[in-house]
């Protein structure tokens, strides 16, 4: 991708000028970002799916006027449970249709200017007329990409940074709603329309007419604690259960709560231990940033042939910095040609026959335990 060139996608801006402009600082509405776009599959189809084990769904419902008159239920779901398609106020939203659909797989090629590991999934609603999930704010970056019927969308920013950071709810209402939303700006998206939003900006999107689908790409951002803890515990794994505490010079005392310093020192040495290996950071981040979601699984497949050329499995997270190559939460060590095909591996989720052919023995040792954990296929 040429991130250089300008697109429609992006409102006649190129990928790099979005990131300059927009991206995390302000929202952008384009119209007809994707002429003629088609929704990823039709609505008998994503209520099948809502019934499926393995799939991420939730129906809600708006039973009232009151602020808090609302009913949300987790999938699966059956058809029998989901309302009349013309019934007002309901809308069904399916999760990971990226991890179950090659077409909404190959939808989010288009936002590949973004890093991979930022990308958390591409979300589907279907909505009937007057749906919606009401008033919320969203942690993450997302675009909101209108694929079928029409949809209007109400924005705000929280007047002060206080209200942005802990921001006041619906008291009593089964989803997190924003009690004090005062919409500034508004549209009604048609199909190929798409509106991006920062995290942060209250939004509130309701079907007009009925038949509304919407795709929403959102971009993960994990908090600075919910880091520093997957970091920590992933660097804990490597010390073992070996190094245990002791201490025989430990004297009697007369004050029993307070801390040994003795035992301060052990932890902070421990930790220590860790950070002193220049490596270790960022081998436990990018395991953690390629750990498949927890209903993710992989169907095996072996190899059957060195000759051919091969791609990850859509479900599949990979990643690399300098020194690793990361996959599905494991890391590899890499350089040389080895190192330069994983990277062409990881960009373009792919690799052709001759390409593959350039690895070494180890490497394609190391494909072969891939393809047969299902990571990724070969294609004949």
């Amino acid at each position: 991708m040429d991130v250089n060139a300008a697109t429609p996608l992006l409102g006649g801006l190129s990928p790099a000028a979005f990131m300059r402009r927009h991206w995390q600082k302000k929202p952008l509405l384009v119209r007809q970002a994707w002429p003629g776009v088609v929704a990823p599959l039709p609505r008998p189809a994503l209520f099948e799916m809502a019934g499926q084990d393995g799939v991420e769904s939730r129906l809600v419902q708006r039973t009232g006027t009151a602020a808090a008159a609302w009913r949300v239920r987790s999938g699966p779901m059956p058809r029998r449970a989901l309302p009349p398609v013309a019934r007002p106020g309901w809308t069904l939203l399916v999760q990971g249709l990226d991890l179950h659909l090659p077409a909404a797989r190959q939808m989010l090629e288009r936002f590949r200017f973004l890093p991979d590991a930022r990308l958390d999934d591409l979300m589907l609603s279907w909505a009937s007329p007057g749906g919606g999930v009401g008033p919320h704010v969203d942690s993450y970056d997302v675009f909101l990409l209108q694929v079928q019927g029409r949809r209007e969308w109400r924005i705000a920013l929280p007047a002060s940074p206080a209200a942005r950071a802990e921001p006041a709810w619906v008291e009593g209402a089964p989803l997190k709603l924003l009690r004090d939303f005062e919409p500034t700006q508004g549209w009604v998206l048609d199909p190929g329309d798409m509106l991006y939003l920062p995290p942060g900006w209250g939004h509130d999107g309701t079907a007009v007419g009925g038949d509304c689908m919407t795709c929403s790409i959102g971009f993960r951002a994990a908090s600075a604690g919910e880091l520093a803890r997957e970091l920590l515990l992933r660097l804990s794994e490597d010390e073992g259960e070996s190094r245990l505490y002791r201490d025989p010079q430990q004297p009697a005392t007369a004050h029993p709560g307070e801390l040994p310093s003795s035992l301060v020192q052990f932890a902070q040495q421990a930790l220590q231990r860790h950070l002193a290996d220049p490596q270790a950071l960022p081998r436990a981040l990018g395991e953690i940033l390629t750990e498949p979601k927890p209903n993710v699984w992989f169907n095996a497949t072996p190899a059957a042939a060195a000759s051919v050329a091969l791609q990850l499995d859509p479900r599949t997270r990979m990643a690399y910095d300098t020194r690793h190559v990361f996959i599905n939460g494991e890391s590899f060590v890499a350089s040389g040609r080895d190192a330069r095909l994983m990277r062409v591996l990881a960009d373009a989720r792919q690799l052709s026959a001759r390409e593959r052919a350039g690895l070494s023995g180890d490497a394609t040792e190391l494909m072969s335990e891939w393809l047969g954990a299902g990571w990724a296929h070969e294609v004949l």
